[in-house]
C-alpha cells in the first residue's frame, strides 16, 4: 500500500510523462510538415478522450488531470489541425 501523501505526486508525475510524451510528435509535425505517417482519426478519437478526461478532472476538481489534460488535449489539437492542414 503507497503512503497517501505520495499519491498526488505519482500523479503529478504521470501527468508530466504522458504528456510531455506528445511534445516530440507536435514539434516533429510543425517542423516537417509531414503528416501522411498518422492517422487522423486516431488523433481525433484520442484528443476526444482527453477532452472527456478534462472534463471528469474539472467536475473532481483534480489538479493534476485538470493540468495534464489541458496541456496534452492543446498538443493533440495542434497535432489534428496540422494534420488537417497539411494532409
Amino acid at each position: 500500500m503507497l503512503p497517501q501523501t505520495l499519491v498526488p505526486y505519482i500523479g503529478l508525475t504521470a501527468a508530466f510523462v504522458t504528456t510531455l510524451c506528445w511534445l516530440p510528435q507536435a514539434f516533429q509535425i510543425i517542423r516537417t510538415r509531414d503528416t501522411r505517417a498518422i492517422s487522423l482519426p486516431a488523433y481525433a478519437a484520442f484528443a476526444c478522450g482527453i477532452a472527456l478526461w478534462l472534463v471528469y478532472g474539472v467536475a473532481l476538481g483534480d489538479g493534476p488531470l485538470i493540468l495534464a489534460n489541458t496541456i496534452t488535449l492543446a498538443l493533440q489539437l495542434t497535432i489534428v489541425g496540422l494534420k488537417i492542414r497539411y494532409g
